[in-house]
């Protein structure tokens, strides 16, 4: 990542934190978060996914109660990232738990971060629940993008799973896929259903089918 994306980058961390209250430098917390968005083991789950989820979050502002809680949780979000490891959303949620705190905001808007950075382990959220919708559709929003970059998240996240044996990625990928396949809305706000919905679908489908051959 170049100087200028990084500094980009902490310039709208620095933005969010502050005006969602904070009492700390908020430089220091950015840096620290970019750095483990840049750790090696990451192929797909990187400072340009970083960077894309909060694209989409700025996109779909309009729709969320609360854009700098959603834009402080997308930065959260996989900021713990394990692939040979489940808890990851968990141990996310918490360090924003302890950094947000640190950082001083108030109690009810770290708890409504935190509870949306555990949201993207189902990315379910409830209906009504505004700010989750926001923050899953910008996540989910990958699903949805042209052929060629669908591909290269998909080789990206195979990547990441190197460790697992290739039939045996494939099984648990197809599973994946056609769990998404099945749910009767992948996205849930109105822009993100019409800009993503299809494509994605087209996607996910092409894929599955490439896994099965």
């Amino acid at each position: 990542m170049t100087v200028m994306a990084t500094e980009d980058l902490l310039a709208r961390w620095n933005t969010a934190l502050t005006r969602c209250g904070a009492s700390a430098d908020p430089e220091p917390y950015g840096q620290e978060l970019l750095r483990r968005w840049a750790e090696p083991q990451r192929r797909y789950h990187t400072t340009e996914h970083l960077r894309a989820v909060l694209d989409r979050v700025d996109e779909l502002a309009a729709h969320a109660a609360d854009p700098d809680a959603v834009r402080l949780a997308a930065w959260f979000h996989d900021a713990v990232y394990r692939p040979d490891r489940s808890e990851n959303e968990e141990r996310s949620a918490e360090l924003a738990v302890r950094a947000l705190r640190e950082a001083g905001l108030a109690e009810a808007r770290i708890e409504q971060v935190a509870r949306l950075v555990r949201l993207t382990l189902s990315h379910h959220p409830e209906p009504g629940d505004r700010d989750g919708e926001v923050l899953c559709d910008a996540d989910l929003a990958i699903l949805g993008a042209e052929p060629a970059r669908y591909a290269a998240y998909a080789a990206a996240v195979r990547e990441e799973y190197a460790f697992v044996p290739e039939p045996d990625f494939r099984a648990g990928r197809a599973a994946i896929l056609r769990q998404l396949l099945a749910l009767p809305a992948l996205y849930r706000t109105p822009e993100a259903v019409a800009r993503y919905d299809a494509r994605a679908r087209a996607n996910l489908a092409a894929e599955l089918t490439a896994l099965e051959g």
